[in-house]
């Protein structure tokens, strides 16, 4: 038999985006959370303070933002 190539109903492509788009939390979440544990090691172990982890959160939301930027142009949804 042959088989048709059809492209999937709107239904399986809108359970697809909110997939997709539910991850964004996490993908903050991930991110901002690594970059601030690596300031507060840093500032543990170089004795400034907060300087560190501020520094962690300040790194920590554009990268995040440019991974999901990644993500979503990878899909083709930007």
């Amino acid at each position: 038999m042959e088989q048709k190539n059809t492209p999937p109903s709107a239904g399986v492509e809108a359970l697809r985006a909110c997939g997709l788009l539910s991850g964004v939390g996490i993908y903050f979440v991930v991110f901002l959370g690594v970059f601030i544990f690596l300031g507060k090691c840093a500032d543990d172990f170089l004795g400034t303070g907060h300087v560190c982890t501020i520094v962690g959160i300040l790194l920590g939301f554009p990268a995040a933002i440019y991974s999901l930027y990644r993500q979503l142009k990878h899909y083709k949804l930007v």
